[in-house]
Formats: structure tokens, sequence, C-alpha cells
């Protein structure tokens, strides 16, 4: 059974979702980096790596984040079915490289960016297929 149609309010809420969902990645990814004695190779290695990084106030912030996107995806999978709202919150796909170039100053490739157009077209056909089937039940 389908349910609702996309709402503006649907719609702000998949927004909400996927910058949370890209604040995520980041404060992960923040939370690794306080590590700075180079790579993990044993388990003592492993051990401070851990005490550094549950210390590290960019954790926290994640898994609060996660809490905050759960929350948030359990309203929108609530309203709409999930094959229309997993592809329409695909935009952290767009959102995650580019935070990872401005806050980290890490190098996308040309070949992620084509992955991202390609993402981007799959959320537009994914957007006019639910749109379609959205008529056809009228």
């Amino acid at each position: 059974m389908f349910k609702k149609k996309v709402t503006l309010k649907i719609l702000l809420l998949l927004i909400a979702s996927d910058i949370l969902e890209t604040a995520v990645h980041f404060f992960f990814k923040k939370s690794t980096l306080v590590f700075s004695q180079g790579q993990v190779t044993d388990l003592a290695t492993m051990l401070v790596f851990l005490k550094v990084v549950f210390s590290s106030a960019f954790l926290w912030a994640g898994l609060l984040t996660v809490v905050a996107v759960f929350i948030i995806w359990s309203m929108i999978l609530s309203k709409i079915d999930l094959s229309v709202a997993v592809p329409i919150a695909s935009f952290s796909y767009i959102l995650v490289p580019l935070v990872s170039i401005i806050f980290l100053h890490e190098q996308i490739t040309a070949l992620r960016w084509i992955g991202v157009f390609f993402v981007i077209l799959g959320v537009i056909f994914v957007s006019l297929s639910s749109k379609e089937r959205t008529e056809q039940a009228k």
C-alpha cells in the first residue's frame, strides 16, 4: 500500500536527516583524527586508540546526532514508502564530499564527482517515478 506523497514537511525532514547524517560522518571522522600515534597495529595501540576516541567530544556529538537521525528517520518512514525515502535521502552522498573538502581538506577525484552526479540523477528518477505512481493511484 502506498502511503502519503512527499509533502513539504516530509521534504524538510529528509533534508534535516541528510544534514544530520552528514554531521554524523564528520563527527566520527574528527573523533578518529585526535589519535596521533599513527596506525593501529596491535592490541595495546588499539586500547590507546579506543581510549582517545571515547574521550573525544566529537564521538559523543556523533552518537547524539545518530539518535536525532533515528527519530527523524522514524517520522519520515511513518509517512512515506521506504523505496521513496531512501533515494531522496541520498543527498548525504553529495554533502559528505563537500564537507570533506571544506572542513577536512580532503581531495575528491573526478571519478567520485561523476558518481555523485549519478546519485543526483537517480534521485531525480526516483522522484519522478514516485510522482507518476501517485498520479496513477488517483
